[in-house]
This record gives C-alpha cells, structure tokens and sequence, in this order.
C-alpha cells in the first residue's frame, strides 16, 4: 500500500501501474518468506527445485495480480472508490486465490 501511494502521489505514476509494481514486489517478497518461514521443511531442496517452485508461484500470482487489478479498477474508476481503499479489497480478492492456488499447486509434497 505504502509503494503504491508513493509510486501514485509522488512519482505520479497512473495508479494501475503503481499497483501493478507494487504487486510485483509484493509477490517477490511474500514468496521469500514464504519460502523462509511457512513451508520450512522445504529449506533443503535443491536450487533447480526453489526456482521451478518461483516460476509456480508466480504463475498463481499473476492471476492474483488479474484478480487485484480487477478489482481495484472497477472499485476505483467504474464505482470511483479511493483507489487506496479499493486495493485493500483487491488484496483481499486476490489473497483467496493466491492461498488457496498456491497452497495446492505450488508448496504441494513433491
């Protein structure tokens, strides 16, 4: 939320861009940790695994980023909804899919 209003306000970016490389980041971010804290048993896979288990979590997340965008453009522009607080319910939207897609496909047991 922070990236978005300071990509949006202060380097006067059109807002669904902002949201998008907010998202971006977010996702690089989120899979990090995820990686680190959530799924720990999966700390001793091999490299080739971790970037085959990215390039999934990724794919999932950008349906959630689809879902997001969505969400905040027709809160925003169609309804004309503050677009901060349409991307909180973007967010929620988009972290149904992204838990749920990616509890299954990408930290599946291998």
């Amino acid at each position: 939320m922070g990236l978005l209003y300071t990509l949006t306000e202060v380097a006067g970016l059109y807002y669904l861009i902002s949201a998008a490389i907010a998202i971006e980041l977010s996702i690089v971010n989120n899979f990090a940790l995820n990686d680190a804290w959530t799924f720990r048993s999966a700390r001793d896979l091999r490299v080739e695994r971790k970037v085959s288990r990215f390039g999934s979590f990724q794919a999932v997340s950008m349906a959630g980023l689809a879902v997001n965008l969505g969400v905040l453009y027709l809160l925003a522009d169609v309804l004309q909804v503050y677009y901060l607080v349409a991307n909180l319910a973007g967010i929620l939207a988009a972290f149904a899919w992204n838990y749920t897609a990616n509890r299954h496909y990408t930290w599946k047991r291998a």
